[in-house]
């Protein structure tokens, strides 16, 4: 019996080392390599948009569901905010940033980790380029249209999804 049990735990722990070695090969880009892009050599420091009871019901409205925290940390230089965000796409989540300019649209997108075995396509600047210049619409939608993947439909709507948070929440932390 004891030797089942060693085995079972070697081979728990081998799963174990294959899993985290696989969620390390999808890191695309580190938090601090994309504030980095956004910001250069100075990232500024860490601000907190308070997520109060209004603005978890928007949030709902544009996630599809109510966001899993009370604050939204963010980061800005006084010109433009960067978001750094996760939406879960088929079955994992999806940590994507955002760069929102002063005139609030986004500047820049990016995948930042994706744990998703399909879809990874979305992190491709092709796709990632649609949101280049993207704002929010009066219904809280993207004011133009981004183009699907083929075999990527959730990781897609996703992207979109925390385009439309970041827009919004960019537009909430600007308000005096």
């Amino acid at each position: 019996m004891r030797p089942l049990s060693t085995s079972l735990a070697l081979i728990l722990s081998l799963l174990v080392t294959w899993a985290s070695a696989s969620a390390d090969d999808r890191v695309y880009q580190t938090p601090e390599q994309f504030l980095g892009e956004a910001f250069g050599t100075h990232a500024p420091k860490q601000a907190v948009l308070w997520l109060t009871r209004p603005l978890q019901a928007d949030l709902n409205t544009i996630l599809g569901h109510p966001p899993s925290q009370l604050r939204q940390r963010y980061w800005t230089d006084g010109q433009k905010t960067a978001w750094i965000l996760e939406e879960i796409g088929k079955e994992e989540p999806i940590t994507a940033g955002f760069v929102v300019g002063p005139d609030g649209r986004i500047q820049m997108s990016r995948v930042l980790i994706y744990r998703e075995p399909r879809g990874m396509e979305v992190r491709y600047p092709a796709f990632l380029k649609q949101f280049t210049g993207a704002g929010l619409a009066p219904n809280r939608f993207l004011d133009r249209n981004i183009d699907g993947i083929s075999g990527a439909t959730l990781s897609v709507r996703a992207m979109q999804k925390m385009a439309r948070a970041a827009l919004f929440m960019n537009r909430q932390a600007r308000k005096p």
